[in-house]
């Protein structure tokens, strides 16, 4: 019984793995490759197991920056760019968020649904629309080429705050009231008593946060004129480079695995938080 019981789940767990195995071939791959020497991955001649070149290539990809035919800045110096930007565009944006969605939940203002709205429409604009407006105000604020001028345009965020709104307006009436005769003034009701229940919310909205932040690339490609500043995707994209010229494969591919590390680590480190923040029934 107990055998048919767990065989009924069998095409599932079998479905699950096979999906598991087409995404995560393609990276193995680019681990093999990261531990080969340049003519193999070139020649195709490049097997399924690992080589002995991991410690050379990674060692290159980190820490000197330096190839047979790339000379980039170093993994290191990108990822420490990458996870500053990556921090402050989440904090920014989960900040902004949780004040804008408070006022507009639990502040009688007039022109509140105006401003709700206002917010919102703001979606349908992409940042590739207002790149222009965007990187001129960052030019007249001498903000070019500085790690605020990277990260202050991308903080503004109507999605974190139409997920904060849409939270806050399940929070029952009667804690409110409980609040205010208790004595709690607007910011201690924020603090004591909406921060603690929208923990798990808040865990999902930094995760997504985060790894949008992570992977930014036209805004820092655009905004940054030197190598120092250089994200982890334009550090690596600039790697591949253009036209015909054969390229340190090995090293990039090293350079790449570097790269999925912090993000593998947030989402791992806040898994439990995320997934109850996205799967609450009372939202």
């Amino acid at each position: 019984m107990r055998w048919r019981r767990h065989g009924r789940f069998l095409p599932a767990h079998a479905v699950l793995l096979a999906g598991v195995a087409l995404f995560a071939f393609p990276v193995y791959v680019a681990f093999v490759a990261s531990t080969a020497d340049l003519p193999e991955v070139t020649a195709g001649t490049m097997g399924l197991l690992p080589g002995p070149h991991a410690g050379e290539n990674y060692w290159k990809a980190l820490v000197t920056g330096s190839g047979e035919r790339v000379r980039s800045v170093p993994m290191a110096r990108a990822m420490l760019n990458s996870l500053g930007v990556a921090l402050g565009i989440a904090v920014g944006k989960i900040v902004l968020s949780l004040l804008s969605a408070y006022a507009i939940v639990f502040l009688p203002f007039r022109g509140r649904t105006l401003a709700f709205w206002t917010i919102f429409l703001t979606l349908m604009l992409p940042v590739e629309v207002r790149i222009i407006p965007t990187y001129k105000v960052v030019a007249d604020l001498a903000l070019v080429d500085t790690y605020p001028g990277i990260i202050l345009p991308l903080t503004v965020s109507a999605t974190g705050t139409l997920l904060l709104r849409q939270f806050f307006l399940t929070v029952p009436d009667e804690l409110v009231e409980a609040a205010k005769i208790d004595g709690a003034g607007p910011l201690r009701f924020l603090w004591s008593v909406l921060l603690p229940v929208s923990r798990p919310t808040l865990a999902a909205l930094f995760v997504v946060l985060f790894i949008y932040g992570w992977n930014q690339y036209l805004w820092p490609l655009l905004v940054t004129t030197s190598a120092s500043k250089e994200v982890v995707v334009v550090a690596i994209t600039k790697m591949i480079g253009t036209g015909e010229a054969l390229v340190d494969w090995p090293m990039i591919m090293a350079s790449a695995l570097l790269a999925l590390l912090p993000p593998t680590l947030v989402i791992v480190t806040m898994q439990r938080w995320f997934v109850q923040g996205l799967t609450e029934t009372e939202k």
